[in-house]
């Protein structure tokens, strides 16, 4: 057994669910074998704690790393905010200057508040939404974070989660009083938000949503949201935690012109440093200051730092324009591939965060075979891409050689029915599991 499962051998002793985030648990890709600790990383590439060095060609710090791993003039700007001090006794004038900047690119939006991860940005955007309503409930379409105001739909049914991303996510823990008080509805499923609003409507406080993922939206859908929740005075939030920055600058319902209430960034705005905003209209914002929304890290300057340093890098070099090039590029060659192959798969998401599914019985233990076979070529690799601007063609065209050979293996050990002697280990999870 080499370091890095002996280490996480160990780790699963210590700490519950043996990591902090479900998405870098190694049972989530290659059971026994995934690298689970990395020892440094730069531009797209990762060494291991075994010093073994892999070309990262899956999740790039899910999502977090768009310009890619230790981006120089990000660091930099970094260091300098160090050597100022992160810390002081008063503000940083760097969230009045990231706040400025915010409403350049989202002219709608006029207010500010500042955290430090994805779920508690969204959890303080619904406390907003719920101190302005003064009504409980929140109608959500899409993933919005560990938070008890989302798990709580998973109280009125366990499977109510199921389709937003993550199955099994359990509720245990989650006050029993707030059975009923969010309600989800799947994406571009127009009639099934009408009927919740239909139901709930003189209770609803907000309607939460990511506005793009897996898939674009049908004419009139974003619209149809927006317009119902103007006319009966409902907060409308937009969850771009995932797909901001990626699609252009700045959110991505840039590009539908349609424009929420509230819009809630994370990941991808700091370039792997921990930093959210949430940005609004001030008559919805301001009621922030009517409830207890408060936390001491939310006020150091290293996430602000590098949120503008990496704001103005993905301006500058048209980021999102080359995510979308070098992502269907991707798509395209996992197509084509599979093609050849005759192999059975459907891609989705948008080119900057791509994904695509084995569309066989046993889908899981094929996606289990395929990381194996592209660990053992030197790249970490799932059936999701995210794309950065550290991905480069030599790195595009190095991954597609390898994606070729590995399908051409998985339609042979499909089509002679003996996939699960190929591997190694266990099949990976789908979804939340509790670890032994």
């Amino acid at each position: 057994m080499n370091r890095t499962q002996q280490l996480y051998k160990k780790a699963k002793k210590m700490i519950p669910g043996a990591t902090q985030l479900l998405s870098k648990r190694p049972e989530m890709h290659l059971p026994g074998f995934w690298p689970a600790y990395y020892k440094k990383a730069k531009g797209c590439e990762i060494w291991d704690i075994d010093n073994n060095k892999y070309i990262d060609m899956s999740y790039m710090g899910i999502g977090a790393c768009i310009l890619g791993y230790a981006d120089k003039d990000v660091d930099c700007a970094v260091r300098k905010a160090i050597e100022k001090g992160s810390m002081a006794t008063l503000n940083c004038p760097e969230e009045v200057e990231l706040a400025d900047l915010l409403f350049k690119i989202h002219p709608w939006a006029n207010m500010a508040r500042y955290a430090r991860c994805g779920g508690e940005a969204m959890a303080v955007a619904v406390r907003i939404a719920r101190a302005k309503r003064q009504k409980d409930i929140v109608l959500f379409c899409g993933y919005h974070g560990w938070h008890d105001w989302y798990l709580c739909a998973n109280l009125a049914s366990n499977k109510s989660l199921d389709g937003h991303l993550l199955t099994g996510l359990a509720p245990r823990g989650v006050p029993r009083g707030l059975r009923g008080t969010a309600f989800p509805f799947a994406y571009n499923d127009t009639k099934a938000f009408l009927e919740l609003i239909e139901k709930y409507n003189n209770n609803i406080a907000a309607v939460v949503m990511e506005p793009i993922r897996n898939y674009y939206p049908n004419p009139g859908f974003l619209e149809t949201v927006r317009k119902v929740t103007k006319k009966l005075g409902l907060i409308l939030i937009f969850d771009e935690v995932s797909a901001g920055w990626r699609l252009t600058l700045g959110a991505a319902h840039l590009l539908f012109n349609v424009y929420p209430d509230i819009a809630v960034f994370a990941k991808g705005i700091s370039n792997g440093y921990p930093m959210a905003a949430i940005i609004g209209k001030n008559d919805v914002m301001n009621i922030a200051q009517d409830t207890f929304i408060s936390s001491t890290y939310w006020t150091e300057r290293i996430g602000p730092a590098a949120a503008l340093a990496t704001i103005k890098k993905l301006k500058d070099k048209k980021v999102a324009a080359y995510l979308s090039e070098i992502g269907s590029e991707v798509q395209s060659g996992w197509k084509q591939s599979a093609g050849k192959n005759h192999l059975e798969i459907t891609v989705s998401g948008t080119p900057a965060l791509s994904h695509f599914n084995f569309d066989y019985d046993g889908r899981l233990a094929a996606k289990t075979l395929f990381t194996q076979l592209m660990l053992k070529e030197g790249f970490l690799a799932t059936d999701s891409f995210y794309a950065s601007y550290a991905h480069k063609d030599k790195h595009i065209k190095a991954y597609l050689k390898a994606v070729d050979a590995a399908f051409r293996f998985l339609a042979s050990a499909i089509k002679k029915g003996n996939l699960k002697k190929h591997l190694k280990g266990p099949v990976c999870h789908s979804g939340f599991k509790r670890l032994a």
